[in-house]
This record gives C-alpha cells, sequence and structure tokens, in this order.
C-alpha cells in the first residue's frame, strides 16, 4: 500500500455544462498510536489479580494461614476451660435461661466441689519443692548405697577390689551418653518445636473450618452436605431473629447446646427435639421455617418443623441434601405378585415416611379425601390404595371419574359402575351412583336392625375429580340442583348422609378433588372424612381446608410443598396410619404405579373373582311423578298418616318407592310447599294441600310454556 489514495471526480455545476476532472491526493489515516508499555502492564496485572485461579490461591493462602490463629485460640479456650470453672458457670446460665433452676443447682455444686479441688492442688505445690529435694536426697543415697552394695557383691564374687565401684560408674557412663544424647537432639527439636507447634495449631483449625466463610472452599462456602451437628443447629437457632432466643442462647455460651436431645438418624436425614427457653413459642419458630432451613444450609422443602407433646419443644428433621428429591422404590404391589390385601385387618402400602420406614394405611370403615393441586399425583395416590382394596375379593367397588381420560379403565371388569366423563349428564350419573349407594346404605341399617348380628361385604364408592360434581349447575325435574353445597343439592346430601351412617355397615365414601375451596369442597364434607390427605396445594387457607385447622397447627404444611416437583408427596392426617407420637400429621412420598402396572394389578385382582359386570351408567327407573303419586294413593281421605303413604307408595311401584323413608317423603313434600303435621302422635299430611300444590305447579309449568 502507498502513503496516498488518489481519488477521480467530476465537478459539474449548472452554469457549465461541461463537467472538469479534478484530481484530489488525500493522505492514508494515521495508523493508530501504540499503547504504552506501562498500560498494557497495568492491564496485565489487574486480569493476573481478578482471574479466578489467583482468588483462589489467595483464599487458599489465608484460610491455612488463619487456620492457625483459629486453631490458636481454641487451644487456648480449651485450656482455660481446662483450668478453671468457666464451663460450669456456662452451664448454670443454660441451666437459668431454660429456667431449670434445680440443674443450675447441681452445676453450681460441681463448680464448688471443682474450685476446693483445685485449691488443694495448688496447698500441695506450695509443699511439693520440699518434699521432692527430700526425696531426691533420700533417693540418691539409698541409690549410691544400693551400687555399692552391688558392687561389693560382684568385688566378692569376683575376687576383684575393683569391682565395688564398677556399678556406679556404669551409671555415670549411662547418664553421659544420655547427656550427649539430648545435647545432639535438643538443637533440631527447639529448631523445630515452633514448627510442630503452629503445625499442630493448623490441625485443630482446619478440622473445626476455623476461617472466615470468603476464605473457606466452595463447598463448604455453600453448605452441600454440611452434617447437622448441635453446634450448627444452636447457630441456626441464635440466628433466627428472634431477640428472646438469640438473648437465651448468649446467656448459655457454648453450652447452648444443652438445648437440644441426642441428634439421631431418621431416614433420609435427622431428627433433634429443641426445648426452647422460657419466653419463646414454638410458633415463632414455625413461622420462619425458611430462615431456619437456610441457616442450616438446607432448601425449606428439606426441614419440617413439628410439635411433639413436650412442653415449649418443637422437633426438627432436617433431611439430607438433595435426598428428597431421588426417587422411592416401586410398590410392593408391583414387586409382589403373591400380595394379597385383608380390609379389615391389613393395610395398604402407600409410600415411605421421611424416615425411609415404609407408611400403610389401614381402609377399614374409614371415608377418604384426597385433595391437592392439579398434576400433582391425586390421582395415582387415590388409585393405589383402591388397586391394593381390588386384592380382597369382598370389596365392590363403585368409581366415577369426572375427569374421564382413562385412568381408572383398568377397574372395567373390577367394578360394579364405572361412570368417565366430565359433562353435566355423568356428574348426574355419578350424583344417582352415590344414591344408589345411600339407598344400600339404608337397606344394611334396616337389616342391622333386624339382626344385629348381620355382616355385610365392604362397598367402596369413588369419585374421582369430585370438584366436577360439586360445581355442576344442572338441576333435576322437581328443580333440586345436583351440585352446590345447599340442603337441596342432591350430590352434596348424598355424600354427607354415607359420611353420616355409611362406615357402620361398611359403606364408604372415597373423593379426589382439586384445590380445595368452600364453592368446590363443603366444609360438612371435607370435615367427615376419617382420613385427610393433602399434596401440594398454595396456600395456608387451603392447607387448614384440606386437613384441619389442628393439623396444620401441629405443623402439617402441604402448602410448602413444592408443586411439580414435590409430586406424589402428600401430607395424611389419620389414625389409620402410624404417626409418631405427638404429631398431627405424617408426610408420605407415595409409591407411583403406572398404567401398565395398575393393569397387571387389576387383572391379579379379576382372577380371584366370580366375575364382575360394570355398569358404564345408571339404568334409570320410569319415570314417576313422586307428589302426583302421593295424590293419587291417599285417595279420597281427607289426611293420610305419612307411614300409610309410605306403605302405599311401595305398593304402587315397589322400585322407585321400596326404599322410601320419612325422610325421603318429607323432601318430596318440602319441596312442593306441603307440610305434614302431628295429630295424636303421628305424622299426617292432608289430601288439599297436595292437590294444592299440585294445581299450583301445574300453573307454573303452563306459564312457563306460554312464555
Amino acid at each position: 500500500m502507498g502513503d496516498t489514495v488518489v481519488h477521480l471526480h467530476k465537478d459539474t455545476t449548472p452554469a457549465e455544462p461541461s463537467a472538469v476532472t479534478t484530481l484530489t491526493v488525500v493522505p492514508d489515516p494515521a495508523p493508530p498510536a501504540p499503547v504504552p508499555l506501562w498500560v498494557r502492564s497495568g492491564r496485565a496485572v489487574k486480569t493476573a489479580v481478578t482471574h479466578e485461579n489467583t482468588r483462589t490461591a489467595a483464599r487458599a493462602v489465608a484460610r491455612h494461614s488463619l487456620y492457625v490463629v483459629g486453631g490458636a485460640r481454641i487451644v487456648a479456650r480449651r485450656t482455660w476451660d481446662g483450668k478453671t470453672a468457666a464451663r460450669y458457670e456456662r452451664f448454670m446460665r443454660a441451666a437459668e435461661a431454660a429456667g431449670d433452676m434445680d440443674a443450675a443447682m447441681e452445676w453450681e455444686e460441681r463448680a464448688q466441689r471443682y474450685r476446693d479441688a483445685r485449691h488443694r492442688r495448688r496447698m500441695d505445690l506450695l509443699h511439693s519443692p520440699v518434699d521432692a529435694a527430700k526425696g531426691a536426697l533420700v533417693g540418691t543415697g539409698m541409690g549410691i548405697g544400693g551400687l555399692v552394695a552391688l558392687g561389693v557383691v560382684l568385688a566378692i564374687a569376683n575376687e576383684d577390689v575393683t569391682d565395688v565401684i564398677t556399678p556406679l560408674m556404669a551409671v555415670i557412663k549411662a547418664i553421659g551418653l544420655l547427656i550427649t544424647i539430648v545435647s545432639v537432639v535438643w538443637g533440631p527439636l527447639v529448631s523445630m518445636g515452633p514448627f510442630l507447634a503452629l503445625l499442630a495449631l493448623w490441625a485443630v483449625g482446619s478440622k473445626q473450618q476455623a476461617a472466615p466463610q470468603w476464605a473457606l472452599p466452595a463447598h463448604v462456602r455453600n453448605g452441600e452436605g454440611e452434617p447437622i451437628t448441635p453446634s450448627i443447629v444452636v447457630k441456626a437457632l441464635r440466628d433466627l431473629g428472634v431477640p428472646a432466643l438469640r438473648n437465651a442462647i448468649k446467656e448459655m455460651g457454648d453450652a447452648g447446646a444443652s438445648m437440644l436431645s441426642p441428634i439421631v438418624i431418621a431416614g433420609c436425614g435427622v431428627e433433634v427435639d429443641v426445648t426452647l427457653p422460657s419466653g419463646v413459642s414454638t410458633v415463632e419458630v414455625q413461622q420462619r421455617r425458611r430462615k431456619l432451613a437456610e441457616n442450616l444450609s438446607r432448601h425449606e422443602h428439606e426441614v419440617f418443623i413439628t410439635i411433639p407433646t413436650a412442653a415449649r419443644t418443637v422437633r426438627l428433621w432436617v433431611a439430607d441434601s438433595g435426598a428428597l428429591d431421588e426417587p422411592i422404590g416401586p410398590s410392593p404391589l408391583v414387586t409382589d405378585e403373591t400380595m394379597t390385601a385383608d380390609y379389615a385387618k391389613g393395610r395398604a402400602p402407600w409410600g415411605q415416611d421421611l424416615r425411609g420406614d415404609a407408611a400403610s394405611l389401614s381402609l377399614y370403615q374409614r371415608h377418604l379425601l384426597i385433595t391437592g393441586l392439579s398434576n400433582q399425583g391425586k390421582t395415582a395416590s387415590l388409585r393405589a390404595l383402591a388397586l391394593w382394596a381390588a386384592l380382597d375379593k369382598r370389596i365392590e367397588f363403585r368409581i366415577a371419574d369426572l375427569k374421564g381420560v382413562g385412568d381408572w379403565a383398568m377397574f372395567d371388569g373390577l367394578a360394579t359402575v364405572l361412570i368417565q366423563g366430565p359433562t353435566d349428564e355423568h356428574v348426574i350419573e355419578a350424583t344417582e351412583m352415590v344414591e344408589d349407594a345411600l339407598d344400600e346404605m339404608n337397606r344394611r341399617i334396616e337389616a342391622r336392625r333386624l339382626d344385629p348380628g348381620a355382616v355385610f361385604d365392604p362397598l367402596i364408592c369413588i369419585v374421582d375429580e369430585a370438584q366436577v360434581a360439586f360445581m355442576c349447575p344442572a338441576v333435576d325435574d322437581d328443580k333440586r340442583p345436583y351440585g352446590g353445597s345447599k340442603a337441596t343439592s342432591r350430590y352434596f346430601m348424598g355424600v354427607r348422609k354415607i359420611h353420616n351412617q355409611g362406615r357402620a355397615v361398611d359403606v364408604l365414601m372415597w373423593q379426589g378433588t382439586q384445590d380445595p375451596t368452600d364453592q368446590n369442597l363443603p366444609k360438612l364434607v371435607r370435615e367427615g372424612a376419617h382420613t385427610r390427605a393433602s399434596l401440594a396445594l398454595g396456600t395456608e387457607s387451603q392447607a387448614v381446608m384440606a386437613l384441619g385447622e389442628k393439623a396444620v397447627n401441629g405443623g402439617a404444611a402441604p402448602h410448602l410443598l413444592r408443586q411439580g416437583l414435590d409430586k406424589g408427596t402428600l401430607v395424611v392426617a389419620s389414625d389409620g396410619i402410624a404417626i409418631p407420637k405427638g404429631q398431627s400429621a405424617l408426610t408420605v412420598r407415595t409409591h407411583y404405579i403406572d398404567d401398565d402396572e395398575a393393569k397387571a394389578i387389576t387383572t391379579r385382582a379379576k382372577a380371584i373373582r366370580d366375575g364382575v359386570t360394570t355398569l358404564h351408567s345408571i339404568e334409570r327407573t320410569e319415570e314417576r311423578d313422586p307428589l302426583a303419586d302421593v295424590f293419587d294413593v291417599m285417595g279420597d281421605a281427607e289426611r293420610s298418616y305419612t307411614q300409610d303413604i309410605i306403605t302405599r307408595l311401595t305398593i304402587l311401584n315397589e322400585d322407585a318407592y321400596g326404599g322410601w323413608t320419612f325422610g325421603d317423603l318429607k323432601r318430596v313434600l318440602e319441596a312442593a310447599g306441603v307440610e305434614a303435621y302431628k295429630s295424636h302422635g303421628r305424622m299426617t299430611v292432608r289430601r288439599d294441600d297436595v292437590a294444592r300444590a299440585l294445581s299450583d305447579r301445574d300453573t307454573e309449568g303452563s306459564a312457563s310454556a306460554d312464555e
């Protein structure tokens, strides 16, 4: 390249039509000035200083240097504790802070005994030089005399008088040799002594990690896999942000560990009870679960706080880092093809608790409710229990799956009723299934009244996605809604009545529902379940709805489970599962049984039965008009007793009215505005009232048609 660039262009103006070619010489742009050497050196130094390897090396140098300082501090404190009564003073303060005055008095007595013994040792030291000198003189005299006597014996034996001093000379030579050895070794020992002392201090500091956090290795700074020790628990509690707790621990000094029970291994974690000092509430610790977990170098879901029976005590279960993210093994229903079930005496294998122990649930005469957010494993958890129960051939299933995507399809040929679908029509059929189970319950109760020893096969009525039924807007011909939570709601009242009396005759109601609220899971229904379990939920108020206020106040926290990450993990409140004493609920990680494995289990269940015909819809009988039938059976009488009306209705159509009770008749009459009254001690109905109700209903129907 040259130093210049030549540009040719034409200059034209309006006045001059002809163009003039101009030659312009443009010099090359100046090359960039060279960067001064001092600038480049500064950049290199800055890069070297900020490089990660440099910082790592600097941290390593600082860490190992500070290990020596920290080790010296630890050794000095241990020495001070050994030479003074400081240790006893700390234990006394700890006992006083905990309000245990008996223990404080005991430590004070021990401290006094220690001071007395120390005083005696010091007094003995005052007399020890004189005693030592006397002993040395006596010992030396006796020693020399003994050596001379030995020499005399040798001289007599050897007939040589010079042997008298032979033992004494041998001792003198040995002492000389020892002095020579010491003079040779003493120099290196004196030179190496400080280094050995520093090495010992470094070893103590290294073992205790006695260096600032910034100087420690990355895995130690992050707390990954850090074991839970008493000092770590005490520090975590001290830094929890509770002033009364912090001040009490400061008063205790290192003896803060006296608040703790022994730390024991519990499954994939450890467990410890903490007796809180006076003035600190267990609620204050429960409300700071996240901060406590972070102080323990754990995630929030890896720390569980429960309230045992002991007063002013919290129980901490701390998982090993990452342990709860590892799956548990397969269900015994899958691995053991010979497994059978016993509804009355057996327990369904459901999963593992946090300790790693098998968690099994008794289903005997217990209504069941499982709730949680969508896609957290609710259907799988509910189905796992039904799969175990299916291995008891006495159990009859009636199932309504209001999701309708085939999660319960493997029960076709096993359940007597299997309804699958999310529409209002499916809700109507599910409601009629529940009402049929209610009729069966009433029949069994009547049979039990006649024969107190009557025994019945268990009937389990399962409704999955029950919130669809509660939220259904459909109404029947009598204007009674299928959904809702009022006394006129057919599904709600059917479930309530089964909850009230079903367990006595082994008619059970199992429900699974999403995202509980007062609208899609009425209070009376959720509180009617004996076994209540919840997967991950969004809020604490939902946790109270799912498990009850007592369980949540006792530490149950399904709202703290991680949505999407803790699938299949649920919190159970039930007397049908082994819950540690003092706890109100148990966290269970359930076994997951996929569709293919579920089909294999139901195939085994079908093989032990004689064959079951499954109805996929409820067969409806002839449509009757109950109010018109009541009017017909009353005949020409001005009034009739309700019991006579029920008897005549049964004769009129046994299929429709064979299981009727006074409550059923009362429901029909009240819906029409007819009120029964008591006459001569018996409930009675006026014929004119029924006729008027029929007339009013027909008039309203005609007006609606005209509109």
